[in-house]
Order: structure tokens, then C-alpha cells, then sequence
């Protein structure tokens, strides 16, 4: 009671003014003006990620720019550099944080959730939010090789068991291959980094301890030489392995500088202590002119301690000591296509959907390896349009534990699709596979549906967001707190899938008032868009009723792709699409100006998606301009700047966006439309030329039963084979190809022959 009695705010404000401050209560009360009134200004969990965030870059602020002497990690290397075109000013910057190349890719094993990261020069951090080591090369009489900064690299991603990272970086007379995995280990998982070096005069290949990761600092306050000489402890909470004993250790601290500079081969140090946290330490190992000298470093990713025995009961007792590749895989669903890189791009895809499902689902192995509803959602649909239906369940199996007593699907506080989102993915599930709902599910959906029920708004406000969602934070790239048709088509998709689970288990009843109210909430976003603010008087869905058209009007395309609320060629879908096309597109990918301020993966296949289904051709313009704008590793960061290429925005390997790429290219092959399935209506005239192989898919799950087909395009015909096993009835099966005669494959048969148009027909 006397919190709310005692005048906080008033105290605050008046030692702010008195100390020459801001006031921040009559700031924060400015701010909100620009949103609409909203129970959650912003969810708590991405005001603590982003304090996480912005405290290390006042660590970066206040250790960089005065020690670029230092070996920095690429990021820093091309940021810090005013002849690159990712330099940044930092004048008056608080914080100097990554924003030019947030890129990295995770190796692991399925089902063990350590995912340690590469850089794009083949800086490894094993542990999460960790140090790294970095390997160097140092000639004698030369400059040395230092990877993150040499002008260009070779990077590829292994997709053999076990998945590995590959970099391959050159200078002057030196060259380094560095190859980074996770294999099995006395007590579990261990990262492995195997390095080769050779160099035309005699060199020292040094692997070196960093304290730093793709972030920026990671402190480091004791680096310790085991007796043995081929271990050491950093901060006596992990280990590094060594193969071979070092023929030399140097170590240093804050105040003596980057370890670079205490390379002297005769010299030799134990142990350091850094009481700023900025350790450095190499092992050096000899490399003789016109030899390979090739090493490896082991860390273990169990061990917490120093202690064996307390992490091999650890490791037990999670059960993470990881699945073999070839079973993670089994069943999955293949595709054929005649684009090496998009085929690379699909097959890379698939792991890092294996790798971020251990049981929950991350959209990213560092910034957020943590559960969004949101992002769930479209990662597991394509968990199950890819075959990956236990991995798919055992996620859904743990939404019942995010839900509130009153029904609310939380993952993040403020954000109102969630239940949206949960409710049509777990109905997804259950048409996909043709199982029973599952009984721990029933009440969680009865309870979901009654929630978005109670939380919408009155219908009879007097204003044009009545009957919608509340004001909340939503997709945090749509902008500030709002009444989204994004909440709102999510919303009604949610109450259209309860109704259809309850119905399946009986429950009619309450199927019959939840369709109800799903009509309700369908009247109220129809009548709320016949008042919304148009530009030139043209049907296309803003972001919310209160909003023209800007780049969060991308969120809308959702009551298209995935939901298909609306029809294909429906003129106001048709219309977003047309609006994002002409003004938020840059280099054939959409460029969402507000927070992400990059181009963004999945959206742009959001708009590839919705052209697919209205027929439109343009859609496989995106998909190859994405396509290109992939890293050599096959990865997508959440937002890629207009200029490096590299992530400006979010995680540096978004799985989001490798969901999205898998669900479009199955799409492009097998797309379903209501009660049919539509075969190759999305692939390129230049796949269907004469001589090209075979085109496959299969076995891909739909609503109407796991599928597998072929298509074989010759000179003057094409050979289309499809063959389901259907929960039901078989679907229609409409064939759809560039350059052909359309057609259907008769009920029974599980093949038809196309014609191929003539040149004038074209």
C-alpha cells in the first residue's frame, strides 16, 4: 500500500531537474503518446535482453576504441575501420555494439542443446555467451595471419555427421584451415576445432584464448596451465584440451596488453589473473617451411567445474548427450531440384531446424535461444511439412506448461497473437499427422479460446479498432504498441482451429460458441477495415486501423500466408503485396525499415508466399534474391544490411528464416489450397526445361496425408507422378506448371502427361 501512497514519481523527476537530468517520468509519459494506450508498454523480457545487450556494449565502449591494437573479433575488425563500408561513428554512442556482421552459424549434435558458434573468419565460442579462441598464424620474419582480419575468407558448412564449420583464410606466405564440430566426449558432447596450418617460412601456429564472442567482451579472469601442460582452466569453469603438448603458453592481462605481444617463443608462463577480466593466452605450436602441421583443441560443453565425476552425473541426468544425424534425419522429407545452391540452401536448413529443436524450439542459437510463441509457430509447421513430426510433438507437448490459468499462451507479456499462434499450430499438428488430439491438449484449447474471447475489445467502441485485440507490442518489427490486424487475423485463426479440435473430441457444444465468437471477431475486422486509413484511396491492409500504409502493413499479409484467410485473389491481400512490392523492397528483398532496419529473410518470403498463391510469377524473384543473399554457411541473419551483407539485426543465424525457406521451397513443389493440393505451380520455367533430371519431393506430410512426388519435363511433354497416403478422401490434385498445359490428375490414377504450350501460347 505505501508504494503506491509514496509520490515516486514526483521524488524522481525532481532529482533528475536537480541534477541537470531529463526528467524521465515526463519523457516516458511523451513517448507513450506515440503508441496507443496499452496495458504493456513493452514486454519485460525484451527490456531485460536488451539491457543484457547494451550492457556489454558499454563494456565494448569502454574496452575497444582505445586498444585497437588488440586482435578483434571481424565484426570489430570492419566496424572500427574507416575505409569499410560497415564503419560506424561513434561520436556520443553509448554503447558500440555489433551492427554490420550479427553473423554466425552453430555446429552440435540433435537433441543437445550446446550449440557452439563460428564466426565468419572462424572465430569458435563453445560455451553460451562465452570467450572464444582464435587461431593465428605468426611467421618468423613476416606479418602474421590473423583471420578476422584478412580481406577475405573461404567458409562452407558440412552437412556430414558430425555437421562442421570449415574456414579457410590465406596471407602472405601463411594459410589456415580451421574446422570446427561437436563430437562425443568421455562425459559428453565436446566442441572440436582441428587446425592445419602451413607456411612457405618458418611460423608458430598459435591457438589463442579471447575474451570476447560475436557480441563483443565475454570476460575472462583466470586462465590457469594444467600440470599436464595440455589443459587449461578458464576461470576454473571449462576446460581446452589439447591433442599434442604446446611447445610454448603465454598468457596476459588487461595492463600489459593483447597476448600478441608476449609471443616470445623462450618465454613461458603458468597462470594469469585479470582483475578487469580481459585474460589472453596462445599456445604455440612450430610450423616448418613445406610442412602441415595440423592440431586439434578439445572443450568439453558438460563441464561446468573441475570436477568429472559431478559432470558426467550432470550430463546423465539431462539426458543431452545428443542423437546420431542418420536417425535425427529418418523419414524426412527430400527434395530434388536442378539449383545446387538452392538445394545446399534447403538440406542446411533442415539441420538447423534439428539442431534448435532439442525440445523446445529456438529462432536462434545465441541472441534468442530462448521460446517465442510467435516464432514456434512457423518453425514447427515446417517440422511437420518436413516429415519431423516427434520433434514437432514434443515442443507442442510443452505449451500446456506456458499457459496461464486464464488461458493465456505467455512467453512474452503485452503480445496477443500468442494464442493465436498456439491454437493453429497444434491444430496444424493434428490435421498433418491424422492422430486424435491429444487428451493432456483438450482443456489447454478449451481454455485458449475463451481467452482471446475475453480479451478482445467490446464490439460496440466507438472507435475504429473495435472488436480487435488490445493495444500490445506484437511483432516488435511492426512498431509501437497498436491494435494489429496482425493479433487480430492470428486471433481468428486461433478460434477457427479451437473450434475444429473441440469439435474432434466432442465437444460441440463449445465448438458451436467458439465459431461464434471466431464470426464475431471476423465482423469486427472486416468493419474496423472499412474505416481504416487508406493512401489514394487503394484496398491494401495497413498495419492497424490507426496507421497509413507503411512497411509494418507486411504484418497483414498473415490473413494470406500462412493463415489463408482470405482468398488467394483477394484485392486487398493482392494490394498489401502490391504496396510492399513498389516502396519496401531493396535489391528484391523486403527492407522493414522500423527496428530491424535491414532486410529481412522471412517476410520476404511472407510476400513470395501470398504472390505464389495469387499465381503471380514475381514470387521466384524474391526466393532467388534471398537465395543470394545467403551466408556461404547457408544461414540467414534476422535483418541484413544494404550494404556489408552481413546481420545488422537480431541473431546470426535466424531459424525463423530457415523455416521459412524450407516452407517456401516445398510450397514452390507441393502447396495446398483449401480441399486440393496444387503440384509445381511454383517452379521456375527453368527447371521444366528439356534434359533437366528429375524434380522430387517426399515423402512431404499435408492435412490430407504424406505425399511423394515426381516431375519429369520434356521436350514436348511432362511427366507428373503423386502418390499419397490420405487420411481420407484423396484430395484434388490440380498440376500447375510453367510452360504447360494445366491439369488434374484423375481420381484413382497418381499420374497425369502435360503438354507443353507452344511459343505462341506462351
Amino acid at each position: 500500500m505505501w508504494k503506491r501512497l509514496f509520490p515516486w514519481r514526483y521524488v524522481i523527476s525532481r532529482l533528475a531537474r536537480r541534477q541537470g537530468f531529463v526528467d524521465p517520468v515526463a519523457l516516458l509519459s511523451r513517448l507513450q503518446r506515440f503508441s496507443q494506450p496499452s496495458e504493456v508498454t513493452e514486454p519485460i523480457e525484451l527490456l531485460r535482453a536488451g539491457v543484457v545487450f547494451h550492457a556489454r556494449g558499454l563494456l565494448n565502449a569502454r574496452s575497444i576504441q582505445h586498444n585497437l591494437d588488440w586482435v578483434w573479433p571481424y565484426w570489430v575488425e570492419r566496424q572500427f575501420d574507416p575505409r569499410d563500408p560497415a564503419f560506424v561513428p561513434r561520436a556520443f554512442s553509448i554503447t558500440h555494439v555489433n551492427l554490420t556482421h550479427r553473423n554466425w552459424t552453430a555446429v552440435g549434435v540433435p537433441d543437445c542443446d550446446w550449440l557452439p558458434l563460428v564466426d565468419p573468419r572462424g572465430l569458435v565460442t563453445p560455451l553460451y555467451d562465452g570467450w572464444s579462441l582464435d587461431a593465428w598464424v605468426i611467421p618468423d620474419e613476416q606479418p602474421p595471419l590473423l583471420p578476422s582480419r584478412t580481406p577475405g575468407a573461404e567458409q562452407h558448412l558440412e552437412l556430414d555427421d558430425p555437421v562442421a564449420v570449415e574456414t579457410r583464410t590465406a596471407a602472405g606466405p601463411a594459410r589456415l584451415i580451421q574446422r570446427v564440430d561437436v563430437v562425443g566426449g568421455e562425459h559428453g558432447p565436446e566442441c572440436r576445432l582441428a587446425m592445419s596450418a602451413d607456411c612457405d617460412t618458418p611460423a608458430w601456429l598459435a591457438l589463442t584464448i579471447r575474451p570476447v564472442n560475436p557480441e563483443g567482451v565475454s570476460l575472462v579472469h583466470d586462465i590457469r596451465l594444467a600440470g599436464d601442460r595440455r589443459t587449461l582452466d578458464v576461470d576454473g569453469d571449462a576446460r581446452i584440451r589439447f591433442a599434442e603438448t604446446p611447445e610454448a603458453v603465454h598468457m596476459s592481462h588487461y595492463h600489459a596488453g593483447d597476448v600478441r605481444g608476449h609471443l616470445d617463443p623462450s618465454g613461458r608462463r603458468d597462470r594469469v589473473h585479470c582483475e578487469v577480466g580481459m585474460a589472453t593466452a596462445a599456445a604455440l605450436f612450430r610450423v616448418q617451411p613445406g610442412q602441415t602441421r595440423q592440431t586439434e583443441v578439445r572443450v568439453p560443453l558438460a563441464e561446468s567445474d573441475r570436477s568429472e565425476e559431478k559432470a558426467a552425473r550432470r550430463a546423465a541426468r539431462s539426458g543431452k548427450t545428443g542423437t546420431p544425424w542418420s536417425s535425427a534425419l529418418a523419414g524426412v522429407c527430400r527434395l530434388s531440384i536442378p539449383d545446387p545452391q538452392m538445394q545446399f540452401l534447403f538440406d542446411a536448413a533442415l539441420h538447423s531446424l534439428v539442431l534448435h529443436a532439442p525440445g523446445d524450439v529456438y529462432p536462434g542459437p545465441y541472441t534468442y535461444k530462448r521460446f517465442w510463441f510467435r516464432d514456434a509457430a512457423f518453425i514447427i509447421d515446417a517440422l511437420l511439412g518436413t516429415g519431423l513430426l516427434d520433434r514437432a510433438r514434443r515442443c507442442l507437448d510443452l505449451f500446456p506448461e506456458r499457459q496461464s490459468a486464464m488461458g493465456y499462451f505467455h512467453s512474452q507479456e503485452g503480445e496477443w497473437d500468442s494464442n493465436g499462434e498456439a491454437l493453429w499450430i497444434m491444430d496444424r499438428y493434428r490435421r498433418v499427422t491424422g492422430r486424435p488430439l491429444p487428451e493432456a491438449w483438450h482443456r489447454p484449447v478449451a481454455r485458449g479460446t475463451r481467452w482471446i474471447g475475453h480479451k478482445r475489445l467490446a464490439d460496440d467502441l466507438d472507435a475504429p479498432h473495435a472488436g480487435l485485440m488490445p493495444a500490445g507490442f506484437s511483432a516488435e518489427h511492426l512498431g509501437p504498441n497498436d491494435h494489429y490486424y496482425w493479433d487480430a487475423f492470428w486471433s481468428l485463426a486461433g478460434l477457427e482451429a479451437g473450434a475444429a479440435m473441440l469439435a474432434s473430441i466432442g465437444e460441440t457444444g463449445a465448438a458451436s460458441d467458439v465459431r461464434r465468437e471466431a464470426m464475431r471477431l471476423s465482423t469486427a475486422i472486416d468493419r474496423s477495415l472499412e474505416r481504416a486509413p487508406r493512401r489514394g484511396g487503394r484496398p491494401a491492409i495497413p498495419a492497424s486501423p490507426h496507421r497509413g500504409l507503411d512497411a509494418g502493413a507486411i504484418g497483414s499479409l498473415a490473413a494470406g500466408y500462412p493463415l489463408a484467410l482470405l482468398e488467394a485473389d483477394d484485392p486487398r491481400l493482392v494490394d498489401t503485396a502490391e504496396f510492399l512490392l513498389d516502396n519496401c523492397m531493396v535489391d528484391d528483398g523486403f527492407f522493414q525499415d522500423m527496428i530491424h532496419s535491414g532486410t529481412n529473410a522471412y517476410l520476404t518470403l511472407h510476400i513470395a508466399q501470398v504472390l505464389l498463391r495469387a499465381g503471380d510469377p514475381r514470387h521466384f524473384r524474391l526466393v532467388r534474391a534471398l537465395a543470394d543473399m545467403a551466408s556461404p554457411t547457408g544461414q540467414w541473419p534476422e535483418a541484413i544490411h544494404p550494404h556489408t551483407a552481413g546481420g545488422c539485426m537480431g541473431d546470426g543465424q535466424h531459424i525463423w528464416a530457415a523455416a521459412e525457406w524450407v516452407l517456401m521451397l516445398r510450397n514452390l513443389f507441393l502447396r495446398e489450397e483449401g480441399d486440393a493440393l496444387v503440384i509445381g505451380s511454383g517452379l521456375p520455367p527453368e527447371w521444366l526445361e528439356p534434359g533437366r533430371a528429375t524434380l522430387a519431393i517426399g515423402p512431404a506430410p499435408t492435412v490430407h496425408g504424406p505425399v511423394e512426388s515426381t516431375i519429369h519435363a520434356g521436350t514436348e511433354r511432362a511427366e507428373v507422378h503423386c502418390r499419397g497416403q490420405w487420411h481420407g478422401a484423396p484430395p484434388a490434385l490440380h498440376v500447375r506448371l510453367a510452360g504447360f498445359e494445366d491439369g488434374t490428375i484423375p481420381s484413382g490414377a497418381e499420374s497425369i502427361t502435360l503438354r507443353r504450350r507452344s511459343a505462341e501460347a506462351r
